[in-house]
């Protein structure tokens, strides 16, 4: 299937691993020229030299005030243009409620909020210019909360609030908006919770994996090309009557309306 991106420019934050790298991997497949942003500059200069095509590296800090107006203007030096914003970055601790810190909150909000929020006020002239889109990776916890998610579930809750509040204005500007919310995929982050989840129950990582998966309610964890490919559908104009649609691809974890 033809989803008519050839040529066309994307900015894909938290490129460096995991579903950031996959979604960078997968548009540059559909041919789109990429501008790829993380703080890791090593591992998103490896990434840019396997997609080719030209692809600018943009090694920051999204916490940083200025760093997201930095990158659009930097795409547009660079391409003349750009098409889709990719808001991928952001993780957030987890833990307890009443020993989460101030500043793990701050920082929370600063990478995955305000980093996503700052990037899509800049680059939102642009993307009018080209009818193009944008399309947010949140995470189901912003639709159920946890009591050890409560930073990522508030931030996330608050990123999905911040998609349909743009795609109404879209709807005037000629930018679509649209989310995903990726249930457990297999990500170094992941690893980490199966790691841990293995030795508190005294079991091997592939009991591990199965187990904790009986736990969500699904029958295995997602992989980050699956999120890359819906990625690549709401992004093309194959999904031009997509706008403010937030698409939960957690294997059937979210039961709720």
């Amino acid at each position: 299937m033809d989803l008519q991106l050839q040529n066309k420019v994307a900015i894909v934050t938290g490129a460096s691993k995991g579903i950031g790298r996959a979604i960078a991997q997968t548009l540059a497949g559909e041919g789109m020229r990429l501008v790829v942003a993380a703080r890791s500059r090593a591992q998103l200069e490896e990434l840019a030299a396997s997609v080719g095509n030209g692809c600018l590296v943009q090694a920051v800090d999204l916490t940083d005030p200025d760093a997201p107006a930095r990158i659009v203007a930097e795409t547009i030096g660079t391409h003349g243009r750009l098409d889709v914003l990719v808001n991928n970055a952001g993780s957030t601790k987890r833990g307890d409620f009443l020993t989460l810190s101030e500043t793990d909150w701050a920082d929370g909000f600063g990478l995955k909020f305000y980093g996503a929020m700052r990037l899509s006020r800049a680059a939102w002239p642009h993307l009018q210019a080209s009818s193009g889109s944008i399309v947010n990776i949140v995470g189901i916890g912003g639709r159920t909360g946890q009591a050890e998610f409560a930073i990522g579930g508030a931030v996330n809750a608050a990123l999905l609030n911040l998609t349909k509040v743009l795609a109404d204005r879209g709807v005037k500007d000629g930018v679509r908006v649209n989310a995903i919310n990726p249930g457990g995929i297999a990500t170094d982050r992941l690893q980490t919770r199966l790691k841990a989840f293995a030795a508190e129950r005294r079991v091997e990582p592939g009991e591990a994996e199965q187990q904790m998966a009986r736990a969500f309610g699904v029958a295995r964890f997602g992989q980050p090309e699956e999120i890359a490919r819906l990625v690549a559908f709401l992004a093309s104009p194959l999904a031009a009557f997509c706008q403010g649609a937030i698409v939960d691809a957690d294997g059937g974890q979210t039961r709720t309306l």
